[in-house]
């Protein structure tokens, strides 16, 4: 990677990105791990891992190159945080004994929130709102489905949260008629913000029936896709293509490549 960024010797590519126009790389190649993952394809894995690894190595040269730190000090970053947040694997005889206390993972974190916090301040860093709430640490940059089930779960934690699945039909549907007042008021901001309502109040509902939003959606779209597919195939095996057929024709394709065994 050093060779890579190199000034005059490098690749011009590589040279002019920054770690806002490498970022949306690192979050497709986590998604490519995943991808990798749920298809079982242990080479695809060893790959994408490479890949991803990558991504973090790229970002440790270009924070090198600024003076900020370099890849060992993240790895030793990694090391100290899983040593600080397993005392009763790493050398509390007592916790090791006692088992892991209940809370004890949290109340750790808590504490690392707090001191990287004073660490800003001392540095003379503004401290903005933002980091200072409990939701706070659930990362912004998580897909908004699994970002909404995580505020979710954390707010459930201190009791905010519905005792069970059934009630949230009814939320549910009272947003669908919000959404359906903002439509008919045709007014655009609002029809926005109630159909996030809609789905933020459809993922809290997959939540209490035990059901990841994410995962959920992640399978309906390859049905979709499975399916389309299917229409495309049938209309090709008859000389034609998707721009030709109707859409009566193409309904009735998916009608039998739903009802397919």
């Amino acid at each position: 990677m050093a060779a890579l960024r190199a000034p005059v010797t490098g690749c011009p590519w590589d040279v002019e990105q920054s770690f806002e126009t490498i970022a949306p790389y690192t979050i497709e190649e986590a998604y490519e791990v995943a991808d990798a993952i749920q298809r079982g394809d242990m080479d695809d894995l060893r790959d994408e891992l490479g890949d991803l690894l990558l991504q973090v190595v790229y970002h440790a040269r270009m924070a090198e190159e600024a003076g900020a730190f370099s890849f060992g000090d993240v790895v030793n970053a990694v090391t100290t945080k899983m040593i600080r947040r397993h005392p009763h694997v790493f050398g509390d005889e007592d916790a090791r004994s006692a088992g892991m206390a209940k809370g004890m993972w949290e109340k750790i974190k808590a504490e690392e929130k707090a001191g990287k916090r004073t660490a800003r301040l001392a540095r003379g860093l503004h401290a903005e709102d933002h980091g200072q709430g409990f939701l706070d640490s659930v990362p912004v940059a998580f897909p908004a489905l699994t970002r909404a089930l995580k505020l979710q779960e954390k707010a459930a934690r201190v009791g905010f949260d519905w005792s069970e699945a059934r009630p949230i039909l009814d939320k549910i549907e009272e947003e669908i008629g919000e959404l359906r007042e903002a439509m008919e008021n045709a007014d655009e901001a609002e029809i926005k913000d109630e159909f996030g309502d809609v789905l933020f109040a459809l993922v809290n509902f997959g939540r209490h029936l035990g059901i990841d939003s994410e995962a959920a959606l992640a399978g309906t779209n390859e049905k979709f896709r499975a399916r389309f597919h299917h229409v495309e195939r049938a209309l090709k095996a008859s000389d034609r293509t998707l721009e030709e057929a109707s859409l009566d024709e193409m309904e009735t394709l998916w009608q039998q490549a739903k009802h397919a065994k």
